[in-house]
């Protein structure tokens, strides 16, 4: 039997990604819309990361750990879209069997890093806030680098092991994954060894990842509340809620998109429900962050209008 199994997997040189529609006719619409929400994510957060390099008024914690945030959106939407639009174009999309496992990897290091940056944004916010004295001490460059360093170095490890651990299973002859990345769930579903190992060990990392770094959100958000709502002054109240009025809003978009996923209802838990919301978290999210950012920001705003007034003058 476990000769056999070596066989199958030996196989098993490439997958076909099924996509997110089999329909024709669906295909240059989706093409033409995922193209314009990955350009969109893709300039966004690029010109985030430039941004809050370049203008020296943005090299605070705040813009520090947005900088990184815009980073992992722009990673796990790297690692997801290019591929995911080919299947628009050719007949059948195949990835190879290393390609797919690289896929997961990159994609699971970004991911389970973003959780935990957008964990230190909160606890950056707790401390511009309920702090605001000790700030500068609290959010020294040390912690703010150890803050975004090991959420890194942590995403790497999970990663790397959930990544081993799955690919070193054998496949059993069917190389098709119902989805339209490599993703842990449709890939163990191809598994002919016994998973029940690999699935505990998901379902602890994945539950801690969420739970621990939405803890940490919720404890810092409770802080704050508590903290504004004994303000004496209505401005103060306001430019308190201000400061941190972006951030929530891409907490509870984010979060809310991964809880409504992993809170479903068994009975009710399909593929077709989780690419759609996995379309929005790997896809969708990314290109809203750096929007929420800029929109809802003054700071930003104002260090777009120095960063394109400096180069027009340059350019006249």
């Amino acid at each position: 039997m476990e000769k056999l199994n070596h066989t199958a997997r030996a196989e098993v040189t490439e997958f076909i990604l099924l996509g997110l529609t089999n329909r024709p006719g669906f295909k240059a619409p989706l093409l033409g819309i995922f193209l314009i929400i990955y350009l969109v994510t893709l300039m966004g957060n690029l010109g985030m990361v430039i941004l809050t390099h370049l203008d020296s008024k943005l090299h605070t914690p705040m813009y520090f750990f947005l900088r990184h945030l815009s980073i992992t959106d722009l990673g796990y939407s790297t690692v997801i879209g290019p591929k995911m639009m080919v299947n628009f174009i050719m007949k059948q999309n195949t990835i190879s069997y290393t390609a797919c496992a690289v896929q997961l990897t990159f994609f699971e290091i970004f991911i389970i890093s973003e959780l935990f940056i957008l964990s230190a944004m909160g606890y950056d916010r707790y401390v511009a806030i309920c702090k605001p004295l000790l700030y500068v001490i609290i959010m020294s460059e040390k912690v703010r680098w150890g803050l975004v360093l090991v959420p890194y170095l942590y995403s790497i490890f999970v990663s790397l092991l959930l990544t081993v651990k799955l690919f070193t299973l054998s496949f059993c002859g069917s190389n098709i994954i119902r989805y339209f990345y490599c993703d842990c769930v449709p890939l163990i579903s191809l598994l002919c060894s016994d998973t029940h190992e690999l699935e505990l060990i998901i379902l602890i990392f994945s539950g801690c990842n969420l739970l621990s770094s939405l803890l940490i959100v919720l404890i810092s958000y409770t802080f704050i509340f508590v903290t504004i709502l004994r303000m004496k002054s209505k401005e103060g109240r306001a430019k308190a809620f201000s400061t941190c009025s972006s951030h929530l809003t891409v907490v509870v978009v984010f979060y809310g998109t991964l809880l409504f996923i992993y809170l479903q209802p068994k009975s009710s838990h399909t593929f077709d429900i989780d690419k759609m919301a996995s379309v929005f978290y790997t896809l969708v999210i990314p290109m809203l962050n750096p929007l929420i950012y800029s929109l809802r920001n003054k700071e930003v705003k104002e260090a777009l209008k120095r960063t394109f007034t400096h180069e027009f003058r340059i350019s006249t």
